[in-house]
């Protein structure tokens, strides 16, 4: 199941045209300069860091923008609908999709209900990822929380898990968005009568 998600996901990215991929660099660098300079990963004198970055700060701030600006391109929309002409398209043309309106709402729905909770994950694992690459004793909450010292003793230790938690939330909405494009199952009849 795992495998076959992945492999969707991957053909639903071999589907993207040039403005989706702009879109994902965009806002890959977009992500990576926030959270580098809130994070002082960037030299900058907007922002202090009272503990040095340790050595996977580094890959996880890179992965996490990546990550995030994949997931922001896939609500991009093409400005033909995915793969050409969608079945709204063919239908208003004159052409028949096969679809009664009762259908089209349910799924669109549907698809709502899975953009919000794949925007949820995405945007869990992007302030997860903030928190994780950040300095332990210069984040505001934690200090307050836990003071200087707590921060150091409690929280700078659980922020690995904190960054593979953010990668992994970040993945997984990633690969849902993904395989949603490339393969968008209809609702079978068993889920339309109940509903």
């Amino acid at each position: 199941m795992l495998v076959n998600a992945v492999k969707d996901a991957y053909r639903g990215l071999l589907l993207w045209d040039r403005r989706r991929i702009a879109a994902a660099v965009a806002a890959a660098a977009g992500s990576a300069v926030v959270i580098g300079l809130a994070a002082v990963l960037i030299p900058n004198s907007l922002f202090a860091r009272d503990i040095p970055p340790v050595w996977w700060d580094y890959p996880v701030w890179i992965l996490t923008a990546v990550l995030l600006g994949v997931l922001i391109a896939t609500y991009v929309r093409s400005p033909r609908g995915e793969g050409g002409s969608s079945s709204r398209d063919s239908a208003s043309v004159g052409g028949s999709s096969g679809h009664d309106s009762a259908t089209e709402g349910r799924s669109g729905g549907q698809e709502a209900a899975s953009e919000r909770r794949t925007g949820v994950l995405g945007g869990v694992g992007g302030v997860l990822g903030w928190f994780a690459v950040g300095c332990p004793v210069c984040n505001k909450i934690a200090l307050l929380a836990l003071g200087y010292t707590g921060a150091l003793t409690y929280f700078a230790p659980l922020q690995p898990v904190l960054a593979v938690a953010s990668v992994v939330l970040l993945l997984v909405a990633v690969i849902i968005r993904l395989k949603g494009q490339y393969s968008c199952p209809l609702p079978s009849l068993e889920r339309s009568v109940r509903s």
